[in-house]
């Protein structure tokens, strides 16, 4: 399984997709993106945009942001 996690420190957003793949016990990467938006060149490449969390699913070529979207993609696809 190779997923990633662009995330932000102190982003509430970030740490709610953080948990959830901690209780469901998945084995992730965390990249740590820049406060500025500007930034976040690495993010746009890999999501067309630079807002976080992202998620990359190698696995299943899915890339998504949104925290309530990615919750609710890793309860479908790796939920018990």
């Amino acid at each position: 399984m190779s997923l990633t996690l662009y995330q932000l420190e102190g982003c509430p957003w970030c740490e709610t997709v953080a948990d959830e793949l901690d209780e469901m016990g998945l084995d992730y990467e965390t990249i740590w993106v820049e406060a500025l938006h500007s930034k976040r060149n690495e993010v746009k490449r890999v999501s067309g945009q630079r807002a976080v969390p992202v998620l990359v699913d190698d696995e299943h070529g899915v890339t998504m942001n949104e925290s309530a979207n990615i919750v609710e993609y890793l309860e479908t696809t790796y939920g018990s």
